[in-house]
């Protein structure tokens, strides 16, 4: 029986570089910088022994956005206006809200969960969570699953 797959979001900057190097020449080819797999493997520095071990297994992971639905888990201040601030860059990225759930507020903070349609979305995953973190009243704010 085949072991089941795990995944794990990681950040960029503690990956090897070559799966950094595979992403960035499927990226070239995606957006037609390189026509063929040996010129975005030259462009990026990798062998083509090295892209095609591991281009299965390499997916940035705002491409995996795309027609998923996404969980976001948010700490905010009991203070009038910071989830309407919150829904407002959500509704400016995009991102079609599907649930909102949020506790009764304690310790003057309350703790929210948006589950969000992405594949819509006209920024980047990143940008959303930079403005919504950057907003006023939020204290905490990032993905919980997707």
């Amino acid at each position: 029986m085949a072991k089941p797959i795990k995944y794990y979001i990681v950040a960029a900057d503690a990956l090897p570089e070559v799966f950094i190097k595979v992403a960035e020449a499927k990226r070239m080819m995606e957006t037609h910088e390189a026509d063929t797999v040996g010129a975005a493997t030259q462009k990026a520095g990798i062998s083509r022994s090295a892209f095609y071990k591991y281009k299965d297994a390499v997916q940035p992971f705002n491409d995996m956005k795309a027609e998923h639905i996404i969980t976001f888990q948010a700490m905010l201040k009991d203070t009038a206006g910071v989830l309407s601030r919150m829904l407002a860059v959500f509704a400016t990225s995009g991102a079609n809200i599907l649930t909102i759930n949020q506790s009764i507020p304690t310790n003057g903070c309350a703790a929210v969960t948006i589950s969000a349609e992405t594949s819509d979305m006209a920024e980047s995953l990143e940008q959303l969570l930079t403005d919504v973190t950057g907003l006023e009243g939020v204290i905490k704010f990032g993905i919980l699953a997707g």
